[in-house]
């Protein structure tokens, strides 16, 4: 994952900054409790295509 595009990338739906999980391969928002999928070094910015977090995940990110 580009580092440069880390840096400007942000959540589609509400603008926060994203958490990037390499082992994951995803792109976490906080405050909106998603997980978007990286494919092929690609991002996948879709809110239909993002998983909701567990409260479990949601707990370690704090």
């Amino acid at each position: 994952m580009d580092a440069k595009l880390l840096e400007i990338l942000v959540c589609p739906l509400c603008k926060s900054p994203l958490i990037y999980r390499k082992t994951e391969q995803e792109l976490i928002c906080k405050a909106d409790r998603l997980a978007f999928p990286i494919q092929d070094d690609i991002p996948v910015m879709l809110a239909d295509e993002a998983r909701k977090l567990t409260p479990e995940e949601i707990e370690r990110l704090r």
